[in-house]
């Protein structure tokens, strides 16, 4: 939840924000930014999100079983890193209920065939038409909104 103050402000100001106020816990996401990168992941950006101290990470690009095993080992080392600060830390994409977009949650991959000239837009549509087909089992898994 939020502090003791009561709601913020509608969102708006916080996605990919700078300034006091507005990027609330920077400390806290480039500290996990820096761990990341000592412990050897290919982390590759990090950006305020939707939600007022609401972070994301990319790990990648990498290929592979590689990418899941670094993922789960970001996730770890921002779980220790939250310890240090005396915060709580979710993975839920929309730990709030309310007019807030789910900002959370999405991978990001290309595969050969997606970046190949002249077919890879084909290959997109192709894709998304097959994730389109169990479109209504990962809206109940996941939430709309």
């Amino acid at each position: 939840g939020w502090p003791k103050g009561g709601y913020p402000a509608p969102q708006g100001p916080y996605y990919c924000s700078v300034g006091s106020g507005v990027a609330i816990a920077r400390d806290v996401c480039e500290v996990h930014y820096r761990c990341c990168m000592y412990a050897g992941l290919e982390i590759s950006g990090i950006n305020g999100e939707v939600l007022p101290s609401q972070w994301e990470y990319q790990i990648g690009p990498c290929t592979g079983i590689k990418s899941g095993d670094q993922m789960w080992m970001s996730r770890y080392i921002m779980h220790r890193v939250c310890e240090i600060f005396g915060v709580e830390c979710t993975f839920d994409p929309k730990p709030i209920p309310g007019d807030w977009n789910g900002s959370g949650g999405h991978a990001n991959y290309s595969t050969k065939s997606t970046r190949t000239p002249p077919n890879g837009w084909n290959t997109i549509k192709e894709y998304c038409e097959k994730l389109g087909k169990r479109h209504a089992v990962h809206m109940a898994a996941y939430g709309e909104g």
